[in-house]
């Protein structure tokens, strides 16, 4: 099937290749504004199909009954065909979603590791035995849900998919994937993978498409359990459409960090890792420090240093090894980002740097807008309180302890904080009394497969990666053998 003389690319049900019953759509380069592909749909009856083909084969005993060291050498050799094609995944990555290709490059790495480490897991994580009240045995064990649909976003597709298929692998589940309509080609690249990895057919399927095609998966009546990280208004429909079945589900929602700077800090490491914390990845993180809050009497000189070094950023193509800011993941997205400064603006905010598109004419065609600095807001302005998912930073000032924490805190989401002080006493009374998920004291944005992660109030709920991250996708069985 061809649409606008581009072959549409198909989507995975079982070991079928099919182009779907939905209308084709395109994925554009954010960089140059020029087609890369055009992907299938799948519509309500590929979704079903995609969700009955995943139950069969998760009942078969060729997956079922595997015992969990099999399940790992499986993970083991996808994780090794992932790591030989790690230059030609960044490379597509890249293009999708106008990523760095450095770190676009990073995170395929990050990806291989990430499935072997849920491999090793797999084989290695011990079983339970609950103390008794008297002449039997209580076993607790865990068992996979069945089908579980996982939603991923744009802008780190590489590595969000590793995190969430590779431990509901391990777990012993299907998976229906439904990757985001921006970045899909990480996903079908991944069932090709896990094909040849020696995944038995049904056990991963992968959905491409749009909103539709989403919402079509999460109201499936056998899928018993959702994986979705994205936007928390999303992820809100979501848990209502799970609760009205009783679906489990696993939310990794948005995020407004605050990232605080105390006079007594090394300002020179929390200068470069406050710009790092906002602009790295051009801002499209959920950790992404967004809410700046630097003690009053270093305010004036800490911002001023800060204005200047993030206006001495590179921006440019995501391929040119100089760059070091590159496009935003969509054109539709820098609307939203521009919308939100001008908002601000009109809200009484000062544009201290950027709030604009660059000038380069070499950079006209893509989806570009410069690192941004806002001041003179309160905590409570719109700006500082929903989230940009853009390379947008409030700064804002701040007297003590006390009323710091109380700035930090309110804000009805709560994934991530950054503390700079010498004082450990002080950082583990910030830390201890921030409401979010993760907390860095004296660094920022440093992630590992193996510590959990999750959020605080609207920024989710559960937790994913880390030792029990494969428990996020089983059920608990408890069985009492009398002796």
């Amino acid at each position: 099937m061809k649409t606008n003389n581009h072959v549409v690319r198909p989507f995975l049900i079982g070991s079928e290749w099919v182009t779907g019953g939905g209308q084709p759509f395109n994925c554009t380069n954010p960089a140059t504004g020029q087609i890369n592909a055009v992907f299938g749909t799948a519509d309500e009856k590929d979704v079903a199909r995609a969700v009955q083909t995943a139950k069969a084969a998760q009942a078969c005993p060729s997956w079922r009954q595997l015992f969990s060291h099999q399940r790992a050498s499986i993970l083991y050799r996808l994780a090794s065909l992932v790591e030989d094609k790690k230059e030609f995944l960044a490379d597509l990555q890249m293009k999708e979603n106008g990523k760095l290709y450095k770190e676009c490059l990073g995170q395929a790495k990050e990806a291989a590791a990430t499935y072997r480490y849920f491999a090793g897991i797999c084989e290695t994580i011990p079983g339970e035995l609950a103390p008794t009240r008297g002449d039997h045995l209580s076993l607790v064990t865990y068992e996979p849900y069945g089908v579980v649909a996982i939603i991923t976003p744009w802008n780190s597709p590489l590595v969000l998919e590793a995190q969430k298929v590779g431990a509901a692998l391990a777990a012993g589940n299907a998976v229906v994937l439904k990757p985001s309509e921006f970045t899909p080609e990480s996903a079908l690249q991944l069932a090709e993978i896990a094909l040849k990895a020696g995944l038995p057919p049904g056990i991963l399927n992968v959905l491409t498409g749009g909103g539709e095609t989403g919402a079509a998966l999460v109201r499936h009546p056998d899928v018993r359990m959702i994986s979705f990280t994205g936007g928390t208004a999303t992820g809100k429909r979501i848990a209502r459409e799970a609760a009205n079945r009783l679906a489990a589900v696993a939310l990794e929602l948005g995020g407004k960090s605050p990232h605080i700077v105390f006079a007594d800090a090394d300002l020179d490491l929390a200068l470069s890792e406050v710009l790092n914390g906002v602009f790295s990845s051009s801002g499209q993180s959920c950790i992404a420090g967004t809410r700046l809050f630097v003690e009053r009497s270093i305010y004036e000189d800490f911002v001023g240093a800060l204005v200047q070094l993030s206006a001495a950023l590179r921006v440019g193509p995501p391929d040119d090894p100089t760059s070091q800011f590159a496009p935003l993941s969509s054109f539709t997205h820098r609307d939203k980002v521009e919308s939100m400064v001008q908002m601000a603006i009109e809200d009484g905010a000062t544009v201290l740097l950027g709030g604009a598109r660059p000038d380069a004419q070499h950079l006209s065609n893509g989806a570009y807008y410069l690192p941004t600095i806002l001041a003179g807001m309160d905590n409570n302005s719109r700006i500082c309180q929903q989230e940009v998912f853009g390379p947008v930073l409030c700064v804002l000032p701040f007297e003590s302890e006390e009323a710091l924490i109380e700035l930090a805190n309110d804000n009805v989401l709560g994934l991530g904080c950054g503390v700079w002080t010498k004082d450990f006493p002080k950082a583990y009374r910030i830390a201890k009394a921030i409401e979010a998920g993760t907390v860095w004291i004296n660094t920022y944005k440093r992630l590992s497969v193996s510590a959990p992660f999750g959020g605080f109030k609207e920024s989710g709920i559960g937790r994913e990666k880390g030792f029990l991250g494969i428990r996020t996708y089983q059920e608990t069985k408890t069985i009492i053998i009398g002796i």
